[in-house]
């Protein structure tokens, strides 16, 4: 079997080959191409291509592929999203133009308000039909107006829309009038990209689920176009294995699931980085991990507490400041990473970022046609990076150009020198990583004292120790390939699908109808559940299925989530998820009040299956100290503190687990570069994996 990850980013395409032969051996193959940000699945194709060649097989060996995307993120980021339409009850068609009524930031007077300035539907194409539906029950109150929708629909064709959301008040309690609106707007506008409000995310809360609505539709056409260029390019490269895409969540998915709901590939690209910082984390034996994916264009951030990959409360899961109710993986990102640009701004102030080079034209030492420095420049210009080392030498970097970028636009307007002004760069853009790990651990209660920090991404490995020494962490993990290491999740993955029902209920009344339609609810999730899981072709003996419940304390305005225990429901399973939610409350707010009422929000199922992961080879025992045999040679590096030493190269690929090496020392390899300063050691786990610590703690 051959299975292969590719994962996307701003400025490369990160491919991982894992082949296990008829006798059980396993060997893996890792390569890098720059994207194609005009059309994703160019690079995506051309690389796997390359990769084949490298392995020496065929594209049409492949048996399954797996793909991190940031497509459908960059359509939100960058708004050139579909033109679609919303048929929605009457009396509400600007719920999303109003949205909470709350202000972005509370005490600005020229604040922005994206949901209005830059809404996903534009007012004139959200058309109100008479229809109810009411409360507690779903009972229909007003008959939906059929000949109503079908005057919207056919405007919506004349105007030539790409989209359309039906999204009508309480459809998560009935969602009989949606459906038959769908039919209509399907038989009206057979080629247009349609969905229901109640089949993305059948929860409470009209704004936010009409919100999502919207960005399931905003970005289902592009999606759905892209995902079709792939399977079509993959086919013409010979390549016929079954694709599955990375979902937010942390899962994967089909293609056609992917195309029908696109809002779950948001965090497709970082959710896979988060899997492989926990997997190489269990790797190392470590539990408690902060990770942090530097590329070329941002710096992704999770914190991995006891192994468990952390989701995000539903009052923060948002794109581009746009509500979107969906599970997602807890990451923050900042713009920072190799390509952010460093600049003089107007007032004077030396800044780095968010701008970024990304892969056209990318740093000026790539000669490609960027004058403006990057960290990447910085790096270079410090004898960090060496031209042919760079990407195994596939891609040559000329350091008079990063020279030349660093003088122009910053060591001359400031009038200092060419290397201090790379230091700046280094020590600005690791100021504004380290800021944002501490709002990601320190300021949610977590000590980041306890935890290792992991580097990975192309750059992550060149900023791993500043940015440990920083936020104080225990060591720094640089894995084995560290610029890979977000494709390497992907073979890491299971597939994961969640099926949701809103239901409003007290947990300490314990009535037994409401237990007994509870159970039914979960019931019904779980064969949902398992209709999906078979049409993926999943055996049923690695069927695994996870009861969620939502709750919150009456009045509340969010919930949390916890796990309800298998079996029946009864008064004694609501006791349970009581307890549960006090502890989880307890442990996010630093409180719990056990005497109050806890109400049952939001039922979730998730339904999961046992898939094979990835298995590197165990490296031969060396327990060396800077073996001579991976020793490349020596060139004057300058460190954080200014200090220029010559310094040893270290080919990783011939290091061994125990070995040792001290630093100062540079480690390389073809996806990245691991620096050791001064005062530090660098000691190799047994899969490859390295673990950076201060050289007194060895």
């Amino acid at each position: 079997m051959i299975r292969v990850g590719v994962d996307v980013g701003g400025t490369f395409t990160d491919l991982v080959l894992e082949q296990v032969g008829p006798d059980g051996r396993r060997r893996v193959v890792v390569h890098k191409v720059p994207s194609t940000p005009g059309d994703q699945s160019v690079g995506v194709v051309n690389g796997v291509v390359e990769l084949c060649a490298l392995a020496g097989i065929r594209p049409g060996e492949i048996g399954a592929l797996f793909h991190g995307t940031t497509v459908a993120t960059n359509i939100v980021i960058e708004r050139n999203g579909a033109e679609v339409g919303m048929i929605t009850t009457r009396g509400f068609r600007d719920i999303l133009h109003m949205g909470r009524h709350k202000r972005p930031h509370n005490f600005s007077l020229q604040f922005d308000v994206p949901w209005q300035s830059a809404p996903l539907i534009k007012r004139r194409n959200r058309i109100a039909v008479t229809e109810r539906i009411m409360p507690p029950t779903g009972a229909v109150e007003t008959p939906l107006a059929l000949d109503e929708v079908e005057k919207a629909a056919e405007l919506f064709a004349r105007r030539g829309l790409d989209a359309v959301v039906i999204g009508f008040l309480f459809s998560f309690l009935n969602d009989e009038h949606e459906l038959q609106a769908k039919e209509i707007v399907r038989r009206v506008m057979p080629d247009a990209f349609i969905c229901a409000s109640s089949e993305v995310v059948n929860v409470m809360r009209e704004y936010e689920r009409f919100s999502t609505a919207a960005m399931n539709a905003y970005i289902g056409p592009h999606t759905a176009r892209y995902l079709d260029n792939l399977k079509t390019r993959l086919r013409s490269a010979g390549v016929d294995a079954f694709v599955r895409i990375m979902q937010s969540n942390g899962g994967i998915s089909t293609v056609e699931q992917a195309s029908r709901s696109p809002v779950g590939l948001l965090l497709s690209g970082p959710a896979g980085g988060v899997m492989g910082g926990r997997w190489t984390g269990e790797a190392c034996g470590q539990s408690e991990v902060i990770t942090i994916d530097i590329g070329g264009t941002s710096a992704d951030i999770s914190v991995i507490r006891n192994g468990v990959l952390p989701i995000k409360n539903p009052r923060d899961t948002e794109v581009a400041h746009l509500p979107v109710l969906v599970p997602m993986i807890d990451i923050n990102a900042i713009g920072a990473g190799g390509g952010s640009i460093a600049y003089i701004d107007a007032g004077g102030a030396f800044r780095v970022g968010p701008r970024s080079a990304g892969a056209e034209p990318g740093p000026a030492c790539y000669g490609r046609g960027g004058t403006e420095p990057t960290v990447t420049d910085a790096q270079v210009v410090l004898g960090r990076l060496d031209p042919e080392q760079f990407l195994g030498g596939d891609l040559k970097i000329d350091p008079v150009l990063a020279q030349a970028a660093i003088r122009t636009h910053v060591a001359d307007p400031l009038g200092i020198g060419v290397e201090e002004a790379a230091l700046g760069i280094l020590r600005i853009v690791n100021n504004h990583m380290a800021l944002a790990i501490h709002s990601n651990s320190v300021a949610r209660g977590i000590d980041p004292r306890g935890f290792s920090l992991m580097a990975f991404g192309g750059a992550g490995p060149l900023h791993g120790v500043a940015l440990g020494e920083a936020i104080s962490a225990r060591n720094v993990i640089s894995p084995l390939h560290p610029g890979i290491t977000a494709a390497m999740g992907l073979l890491v993955t299971e597939p994961r699908y969640e099926f949701t029902h809103s239901v409003l209920a007290i947990l300490q009344q314990r009535d037994d109808a409401v237990l007994g339609e509870i159970g039914r609810i979960y019931d019904r999730l779980r064969r949902e559940a398992e209709e999906q899981l078979r049409s993926d072709g999943v055996a049923e003996k690695d069927w695994q299925f996870t009861r969620i419940a939502e709750c919150r304390y009456v009045g509340q305005g969010f919930e949390l989530r916890v796990e309800v225990p298998d079996g029946p429901v009864t008064e004694e399973t609501a006791r349970q998820i009581a307890q549960a939610f006090f502890a989880t409350h307890r442990k996010e707010y630093g409180h719990a009040f056990e005497d109050q009422a806890v109400e049952l929000i939001t039922l979730r199922l998730i339904g999961t299956a046992r898939a094979d992961t990835l298995m590197l080879p165990v490296l031969d025992k060396g327990g060396r100290r800077n073996p001579a045999e991976a020793a490349l040679y020596e060139r004057p590096t300058t460190f954080d503190n200014g200090d220029t030493l010559d310094t040893p190269r270290f080919l990783r690929s011939k290091l061994k687990a125990d070995d040792i090496v001290f630093g100062p020392a540079i480690i390389v390899q073809q996806n990245s570069t691991t620096i050791v300063p001064p005062a530090f050691t660098a000691t190799v786990m047994q899969r490859g994996d390295i673990v950076v610590t201060r050289a007194r703690e060895v």
